[in-house]
């Protein structure tokens, strides 16, 4: 069975992460990123080694991100950048082909041991299984 597994995260995460400190997460510093890179390094050699990893990716800043959808009048509007009340959104993912949700449960609590900061936040591992067609829900 495939499963997305996805960590999340907010601008101010980012910011925290490029050396600014702010009220939501303390500055990282270099060596607190080169000990997560190296972390999710292992980590994506062990899931390509076993086998299980499909695909997993970080992503940039919410500062890069660019919104489509149609206003109330119908009309397509595209924005730059996150919505200012957007507190939480996809910092990253992996799709995993696992035997069991026991072996993706296992995975995503390894997960949270992931190096960081002192008085950083924690945010859950989302587990979502992927629908592969066959009648599973939608």
């Amino acid at each position: 069975m495939k499963y997305l597994v996805m960590v999340q995260g907010s601008k101010a995460d980012y910011d925290a992460m490029s050396g600014q400190a702010n009220e939501h997460s303390p500055a990282w510093s270099e060596k607190d990123l080169q000990a997560m890179y190296a972390f999710m390094t292992d980590l994506n050699n062990d899931l390509a080694e076993s086998g299980e990893m499909v695909d997993g990716q970080g992503l940039t800043s919410p500062a890069q991100q660019r919104s489509v959808f149609r206003g109330a009048d119908g009309k397509v509007v595209v924005t730059d950048g996150p919505y200012s009340e957007t507190k939480e959104l996809l910092a990253g993912f992996w799709i995993l082909d696992c035997e069991s949700v026991e072996r993706v449960t296992a995975i995503a609590e390894r997960i949270t041991e992931c190096p960081q900061p002192e008085g950083a936040p924690f945010y859950p591992v989302i587990i979502r299984p992927i629908d592969s067609g066959a009648g599973g829900d939608v």
